[in-house]
């Protein structure tokens, strides 16, 4: 059984444990309304990026882009593996590895481009063949997402690649970040026919066609992409660690209030002892 002594210096561990993560837990706080504020500000630019490439789409008939057709046959798809650059947030980056490991394993030979440090480590824990490791954690992110994003595309159009796949988290709630896996090129145009127009749509005219406007637009519509997803991922990550450091900073109380009755248990197991011996002594003495 633990003496009194080993059980204080454990309570005491534990506070300055339980401290450290109460901060991080409101730090996190803090980080989450910021991040969730970008994600939202940069949203309306990315839904009429997207209506108007579908709009383009539907408007043209044939366009001279890479991004438009088929990769080489037989050449690896590129998977982009995006995480967080820190850990203390459970499963969140375990997740997202777990769904790029899979996909790995379902589709033979990739090409990965890791984006956050948790993503170099793990494509250097499994010695594949990396093109690119960045981290997340850029003052600058839209300049880190066209790196990327020029980076991907001259591979798919050299050859290298035959598609890019982007793996990272998904923000459903607070409470909830599930990792998903997105093809983002080849772009295939969707034919919806519930979505189709009941009644006369506007004419729109592009300048100086829309052939040249879609050849300007696919670039950037990758660029937009990675950098809302890179939005997204930091904004899930600090939703996982404050939940992560809730749980921390709650079991650690109940660790603590265990700790305190063990140690006021043998506190008093001690006291009682040292009395029982006292009056043997005294009895053994007047006897």
């Amino acid at each position: 059984m633990p003496s009194v002594r080993d059980l204080r210096d454990r309570i005491k561990s534990l506070k300055n444990t339980q401290q450290i993560t109460k901060a991080m837990k409101q730090v996190a706080a803090a980080k989450i309304r910021r991040a969730e504020l970008v994600q939202k500000q940069a949203r309306p630019y990315a839904d009429a990026l997207g209506a108007m490439l579908r709009d383009l789409m539907a408007a043209v008939g044939t366009v001279d882009h890479p991004f438009l057709k088929p990769g080489r046959e037989g050449a690896p798809k590129g998977l982009i593996l995006m995480t967080a650059d820190k850990g203390l947030a459970g499963a969140f980056n375990a997740n997202v590895i777990r769904l790029g490991e899979r996909f790995a394993r379902e589709n033979g030979n990739v090409v990965w481009y890791a984006v956050g440090n948790k993503a170099r480590n793990a494509t250097k824990r499994l010695a594949a063949e990396t093109a690119l490791s960045e981290s997340i954690g850029a003052s600058d992110k839209l300049k880190l997402a066209q790196t990327v994003a020029a980076r991907v595309s001259d591979d798919f159009a050299s050859g290298k690649i035959s598609e890019i796949v982007l793996i990272s988290s998904k923000l459903v709630s607070v409470l909830l970040q599930r990792p998903e896996a997105r093809t983002l090129v080849p772009i295939v145009a969707e034919a919806r026919e519930d979505e189709a127009p009941s009644g006369p749509r506007a004419e729109v005219e592009f300048a100086p066609s829309p052939e040249a406007v879609l050849t300007r637009l696919l670039p950037k519509y990758l660029e937009f992409t990675i950098f809302s997803a890179m939005l997204e991922t930091d904004a899930a990550f600090f939703s996982a660690q404050l939940i992560a450091m809730t749980n921390a900073t709650d079991n650690a109380k109940k660790l603590l209030d265990d700790l305190t009755l063990a140690m006021n248990k043998a506190r008093q197991a001690a006291i009682t002892t040292e009395m029982l011996e006292i009056v043997g002594g005294a009895e053994a003495q007047a006897g």
